[in-house]
């Protein structure tokens, strides 16, 4: 196993870390993590912010595996499948989450997971004619955009929050608008594969 997949590796190990925490009922154990009071009025649990650091740092590892395989030249079949099943892990697992505990709109969630779906029947009716598909800028952008805002959702959407400027909600509704735009740009790019 090359540097670039045990990257991977750890993304899903960070991922699994992350939906422990959030999902870990610490009150109810009598393992009530801290809470911060900002002015007042606004509490913040620190398992966000412990799940916030973990969840960048595993964004970090999605960027550096990439870097490290096509500068390395150890881009494997194995290494693009991977990489693909931890991002989706990572993104859609803290979303749903997210979306469960009230922080974001259920809508969200259901868009990118629906967008996974189709785009990877796309790749998989392409690849099953021998055709690779590559990431498309829309969808890059639409990744990055999505573990900008899943960050600052799990910071409390801090500094915004204290100006009631609801940012993190808006990068997260372009980036499920850019996720339904990077799907139909998938589909009308292969479309003559799905036949």
């Amino acid at each position: 196993m090359n540097l670039p997949n045990k990257l991977t590796v750890l993304r899903l190990v960070l991922t699994i870390l992350i939906i422990i925490i959030l999902l870990f009922p610490f009150d109810t154990m009598g393992m009530g993590l801290p809470k911060l009071f900002i002015n007042e009025v606004l509490v913040i649990d620190t398992k966000y912010i412990i799940s916030g650091i973990l969840f960048v740092l595993a964004s970090f590892t999605d960027t550096l595996d990439g870097y490290l395989a096509r500068k390395l030249n150890l881009v494997t079949d194995l290494g693009k499948m991977m990489d693909s099943i931890a991002d989706k892990v990572l993104v859609d697992s803290v979303l749903i989450i997210l979306a469960s505990y009230g922080f974001i709109h259920p809508i969200i969630p259901v868009v990118i997971v629906l967008r996974d779906i189709v785009v990877d029947a796309i790749k998989m009716a392409a690849g099953n004619k021998g055709v690779v598909v590559a990431a498309i800028m829309s969808g890059k952008i639409k990744s990055f955009l999505l573990m900008f805002g899943i960050s600052l959702t799990l910071f409390y959407n801090l500094p915004f929050e204290l100006w009631n400027l609801r940012v993190s909600d808006f990068i997260l509704i372009v980036a499920a608008i850019l996720a339904l735009t990077s799907s139909v740009e998938y589909f009308n790019k292969y479309k003559k594969y799905m036949v």
